[in-house]
């Protein structure tokens, strides 16, 4: 009977995880900081970084194939229960930031599909939008307490239908120049040089933005146990997708060169860059507004689903599994709805406070949605480092433990990968805390985003201390 559940092959694994993993979004936000020599970025990214990464969830998945808690789980088996706090603790702070741009995504997506322009991010006051953002998140934060399931569903219609728009987008993009009269707008994309990234303190800033990207496989490590002949096939899903990750990367960003001048890009990129790219192919392929149309509303029902998942789940997770010694009995307390109440009001004192403080330094919204976004590519890959610390731990006391699939089999050479792996996630994080915006023209923002940018993530993790010392107080 255990065979039956052993139904996954290698291909089935490979999709799985791409659709996890992938989206348009991370094409286009990388382009929007490197340009066309990012497609390097992605070559290497995939083989120093994503591979190991991918193949080491696989061994985890497959050595706690019984445990339910994730990256959490790992670290109580491999570490102690304070460290498995930690790690738990720093998987839901994480999603706070997530959670304080998310409703901006919302509107942007909401402004195309009313209006049919990206005009919104550049003209309206960033107070305002923060404004706007707050009473959609208070609503969503309401509508999940209320234990509405609805929103996840239209996730997984949001999901496939925001998947095929981002291979759309490849077809459509790359075959632009063939199939119509289209002009390239990036010169030299026939050049090796055009490709190749200037290795300086501006490149190692954007660093976190691919991180960002390709992170999240410990999403894929419930399927180890399913798959096939796991040793072999699992391993040979992950390298194709990889593959089909790098693919999709390098020929999305052959698309932006195409219709985005790699030396000119502009400024609201990263906010509007997925619909001006549909808009110039809509124009070329004779369809008007048809590609912007779908891609918004995929767009809006994908970032409604994410914020309603995001603000449940990964609390979820924290208190699902709580210790008393860490996490005071008032905030895992739920009602007659089974909801955490008081865990929900420190979400949305958290998310609040992350909405309203930015704007009242930067007073741009294009440059509040850029800095939210890269403040999420500098705090969402710290809950990768519990990942390779369980990696770490696990090859300490390989002995102790059995897999059916190991990554490598000797545990000296996994912890140096795994240390690799540990070292390049926290560079990356911490180089991404510098500001993407010119010192020069404007230093008082450029300082204020940095203190944001340090400030931030070390309040989100000092909290975490906190708990522990206020459940000691109540147990004695």
């Amino acid at each position: 009977m255990a065979d039956a559940n052993k139904q996954l092959r290698w291909y089935n694994v490979a999709l799985i995880a791409f659709v996890a993993v992938w989206g348009l979004g991370n094409v286009v936000n990388n382009y929007a900081q490197q340009g066309l020599s990012v497609v390097t970025s992605w070559v290497l990214i995939m083989l120093l970084y994503f591979v190991p990464y991918a193949l080491i969830v696989g061994q985890l998945g497959s050595t706690f194939k019984d445990e339910n808690g994730g990256v959490a789980s790992w670290i109580r088996r491999t570490g102690t229960k304070r460290l498995a706090y930690f790690a738990a603790w720093t998987y839901w702070v994480v999603h706070v930031p997530y959670l304080a741009q998310k409703p901006s995504g919302i509107l942007i997506s909401l402004s195309w599909l009313i209006k049919g322009n990206g005009n919104f991010v550049n003209e309206v006051n960033a107070k305002v939008v923060s404004a706007l953002c707050l009473v959609l998140f208070l609503l969503f934060l309401w509508l999940a307490s209320r234990g509405l399931t609805t929103l996840n569903r239209i996730g997984s219609v949001a999901g496939t239908a925001m998947f095929i728009m981002s291979i759309l987008f490849i077809i459509l993009a790359v075959s632009a120049p063939f199939m119509t009269h289209a002009t390239i707008a990036t010169p030299h994309m026939d050049q090796l040089s055009t490709y190749l990234p200037k290795f300086n303190v501006n490149y190692f800033t954007t660093i976190s933005m691919l991180v960002f990207a390709v992170g999240g496989a410990e999403k894929i490590s419930p399927y180890v146990n399913n798959t096939k002949h796991a040793a072999k096939e699992f391993p040979l899903g992950m390298l194709v997708l990889a593959g089909m990750v790098a693919l999709c990367a390098i020929l999305g960003s052959f698309g932006m060169g195409m219709l985005f001048d790699a030396n000119h890009i502009p400024t609201d990129l990263m906010a509007n860059g997925a619909y001006l790219a549909f808009a110039k192919l809509g124009a070329y392929y004779h369809v008007g507004n048809v590609f912007v149309i779908l891609y918004a509303l995929a767009q809006a029902m994908a970032q409604i689903s994410a914020l309603a998942f995001s603000i449940d789940a990964p609390l979820k997770i924290l208190l699902g599994d709580a210790d008393p010694h860490f996490i005071p009995a008032k905030l895992s307390k739920l009602n007659k709805k089974g909801t955490p109440t008081n865990g929900y009001l420190m979400t949305g004192v958290l998310v609040s406070l992350l909405i309203v403080i930015p704007s009242l330094g930067i007073g741009n919204m294009n440059e509040l949605y850029n800095w939210l976004l890269n403040l999420n590519a500098v705090v969402m890959p710290m809950r990768y480092l519990w990942v390779f610390l369980a990696y770490i731990l696990l090859n300490k006391q390989l002995s102790q433990f059995q897999s059916e699939y190991e990554f490598v089999k000797n545990p000296k050479l996994g912890m140096v990968i795994g240390g690799w792996c540990f070292f390049f996630t926290a560079f990356a994080c911490v180089m991404g805390m510098l500001p993407k915006i010119s010192y020069a023209a404007t230093p008082g923002t450029w300082m204020f985003q940095l203190a944001l940018n340090i400030i931030t993530p070390a309040i989100l993790l000092a909290l975490g201390l906190i708990l522990p010392a206020i459940a000691r107080r109540q147990e004695a």
